[in-house]
């Protein structure tokens, strides 16, 4: 088989980029909000599932590596249809979740130069463009700047953590839970937008140098990275901001260390954020359009640019112009840009489900990484239980797969029974 280009310190980038997303810029004081400290458990639960987690998409990875990612695992355990469905509810979230992404940055650089609404959009439509041409040429160059991405990041993150600690008081840890013990729950569906991710890398997995050895490594890398960095940037948010949480508390906890000037950085770390989780998602939505192409799930007009090594330009403008268009419509419509990131968490939730049951088929038995797909399919089966109506538009697009599936076996009987009808011609 033939593989890609992608290293571990680029693999591990893509990774700690599609994961360590936009959610780390707000999310922890919207859960401080619902949960107050208590949203602390909220974080150590979803990091710690995390790990068995990643070693499942990265052992489906390493051992089936294809541009399809979830898609071909649920087609090799569960049949054409089941992958058809997952396929596209992943697929079509994209662009839907792309403007969200992209609105968290816009928002801080409307705070920075000015303009309200209209620069968070403008912002918003500028990032899409840019990571889409990053994508354009290739996965090679997209890792690279990944890479840089990743490493900006970290430092930014660490710091302000870092400089904020020092402020820090027990008074902010008490009440616990002043909303109840029930809130944590609702504060881990919440932050399931910030530990998507794992998902979308397993599409770039046949772009890997050496998928067998490489992408674990890669994986662990991204998991003790993003461990550290989203328990850091909690902790501090709720131990030295406390119940008074501003939107931003990136901001605050960088002037809390550097004064009001540093303020302005937090507008780079909202950029960088943005650009590194949309182009982990371009690349990842991109390799998985080709590839439902290829393998009938989509019109075979997808399919270019679906071997390893290659571009799928074709799957990409797709993902770019839907991701144009829901920020059209936002625009339209006047709602708020992330409205759209709740709707994306219930696509997450049902191809991470699906995705760890295809898991618990594939995988070698009584092995650690085939129990650790069992605590990750039971573990995200409760989540369901928060995610609630998000689920509805799922609905909606896994019919429409269903539809398309059953439209595509009909006109293959057709085809069939007309090929059938054709007289033999005279035996030799």
């Amino acid at each position: 088989m033939t593989h890609g280009s992608l290293g571990v310190p680029q693999g591990a980038a893509l990774t700690l980029g599609a994961v360590l997303g936009t959610g780390v810029i707000s999310l922890p004081a919207l859960a401080a909000h619902e949960a107050g400290p208590a949203s602390l458990v909220a974080w150590l639960g979803l990091v710690l599932l995390s790990v068995p987690l990643a070693t499942t998409f990265a052992a489906l990875g390493a051992r089936h590596p294809d541009g399809g990612g979830v898609s071909t695992y649920v087609r090799r355990a569960f049949g054409g249809q089941a992958a058809t469905v997952i396929g596209w509810c992943f697929y079509f979230a994209i662009p839907v979740g792309a403007p969200a992404a992209a609105g968290f940055a816009g928002a801080y650089v409307a705070d920075s130069v000015g303009g309200g609404r209209q620069t968070q959009l403008l912002t918003a439509g500028a990032l899409i463009a840019v990571v889409a041409v990053m994508n354009w040429y290739g996965v090679r160059v997209s890792g690279r700047a990944q890479l840089v991405i990743a490493a900006a990041l970290a430092l930014l993150l660490t710091v302000a953590t870092l400089v904020s600690l020092p402020h820090a008081s027990a008074e902010n840890l008490t009440p616990f839970a002043p909303h109840g013990w029930a809130a944590i729950g609702t504060a881990a569906a919440l932050l399931i937008w910030a530990f998507a991710g794992w998902e979308v890398v397993t599409s770039l997995s046949g772009d890997y140098r050496d998928p067998e050895h490489d992408i674990p490594r890669a994986t662990a890398i991204a998991l003790v990275v993003m461990a550290v960095l989203y328990l850091g940037i909690a902790f501090a948010t709720v131990a030295v901001l406390g119940p008074d949480t501003g939107k931003a508390p990136l901001s605050d906890l960088l002037v809390l260390g550097f004064g009001e000037p540093a303020r302005a950085v937090t507008t780079v770390v909202a950029v960088l954020l943005s650009l590194g989780a949309m182009n982990a998602y371009f690349a990842g939505s991109a390799r998985l359009g080709a590839a439902l192409g290829r393998d009938g799930s989509l019109p075979v007009w997808f399919a270019r640019g679906s071997t390893a090594g290659e571009v799928p330009r074709r799957s990409l403008l797709v993902v770019t112009a839907g991701a144009l268009a829901t920020l059209a419509a936002i625009a339209v419509v006047d709602v708020q840009i992330e409205r759209t990131m709740m709707l994306v968490t219930g696509a997450f939730t049902i191809v991470y489900l699906v995705g760890t049951a295809a898991a618990m088929k594939l995988l070698p038995r009584r092995t650690w990484v085939w129990r650790g797909a069992v605590i990750s399919f039971v573990a995200t089966f409760a989540l369901l239980a928060f995610t609630g109506r998000y689920l509805l538009p799922q609905l909606v697009v896994a019919l429409a797969a269903l539809a398309w599936t059953a439209q595509r076996s009909r006109r293959a009987r057709r085809a069939g029974g007309s090929a059938a009808l054709v007289p033999a011609g005279p035996e030799e």
